[in-house]
């Protein structure tokens, strides 16, 4: 069985080769792969600032510096996890429709082989097509959502697909089961959840009953479902995460970010994405940097639940 890892800083400078995440292998394969790095790099559906399509290629850029162990969780990634980066998918710039198709394409094969994939959008509104594509092989799943807004308004100018829509979408055509699913760090937005069945935890709520308390709501909220992280950088206050395209102030620090995604720990997540990073606005790119480590995050969820996972087939 081969086991793809990331080229170690001790066999070449961080800065050299071309830029995968965490320097992983591009070899276009889901054979022996626990997780895929995958590029979606579609911004047209943002209704402020555009650029995200940016974002794959700069948070790749500072992912080289992001060490492969999760001092957390004291497991080094790459002993417990064979990953590739994949590139890109072709979108269709400024056709939503079209690019949602190539989404879909490019994720189910990912996805129908059981490899976990980690998408960098892009805006939000790609998280639709990566929902379709999960759906078709594990149907409708727990939505565990880090976000300032819901995204969850039924049309935007007449439109009924944009990046502040995709949630209500998700949930007209089925690919998210509601009643396991939850919406972290809202500070915009509150009245559109109402008629969908999400449970939402205001940034406010967060600091009121503090972050360890969250996390077991969540943990509650998704419980064996399986479920989809979607990770929007505006969660992250804009001290923080400067970088984004629709900024809300009293957001979360980088250290409490860090900290709440760890309490999702034993969800049965089966894809992660992060998105809205526009690095023409992320200045001395510390917004690229965070994202880098939220990504990373997501991959000692995976190593934490697949060591888990051995030791349970071994007590049996």
């Amino acid at each position: 069985m081969v086991c793809y890892k990331p080229i170690s800083s001790l066999n070449g400078p961080r800065f050299t080769g071309i830029k995968t995440f965490m320097r992983l292998p591009n070899i276009q394969t889901t054979k022996d792969v626990d997780f895929a790095i995958i590029g979606i790099p579609f911004d047209t559906a943002s209704t402020f600032r555009t650029g995200s399509r940016f974002a794959p290629a700069a948070i790749r850029d500072m992912s080289v510096t992001i060490r492969s162990y999760h001092s957390g969780f004291g497991l080094n990634i790459p002993d417990i996890l064979s990953g590739v980066d994949l590139g890109d998918i072709n979108i269709v710039p400024g056709y939503i429709e079209e690019s949602y198709e190539k989404i879909e394409q490019g994720m189910q094969p990912i996805v129908d082989d059981n490899v976990i994939p980690i998408s960098i959008g892009g805006d939000h509104s790609i998280t639709l097509a990566e929902l379709r594509a999960v759906a078709k092989k594990h149907g409708p799943v727990a939505l565990v959502q880090f976000d300032a807004h819901m995204d969850t308004i039924d049309s935007y100018l007449g439109e009924k697909y944009s990046h502040a829509t995709s949630f209500r979408r998700a949930w007209e055509e089925g690919l998210i089961d509601t009643s396991h699913s939850i919406q972290v760090g809202i500070r915009s937005n509150f009245k559109t959840f109402k008629d969908i069945g999400f449970k939402v935890i205001t940034a406010d709520m967060i600091r009121e009953q503090g972050l360890e308390s969250v996390g077991k709501q969540i943990r509650e909220r998704v419980g064996e479902k399986k479920a989809f992280l979607t990770f929007d950088i505006d969660f992250v206050d804009p001290a923080y995460a400067p970088g984004t395209g629709t900024m809300e102030v009293c957001g979360f620090t980088s250290s409490e970010t860090l900290y709440l995604l760890r309490e999702t720990k034993k969800i049965n997540f089966v894809g992660f994405d992060l998105v809205e990073v526009i690095p023409a606005y992320d200045p001395n790119q510390i917004t690229s940097f965070l994202a880098a480590n939220i990504i990373q995050e997501f991959l000692g969820l995976i190593a934490l639940n697949k060591v888990h996972s051995k030791k349970e087939e071994l007590e049996i």
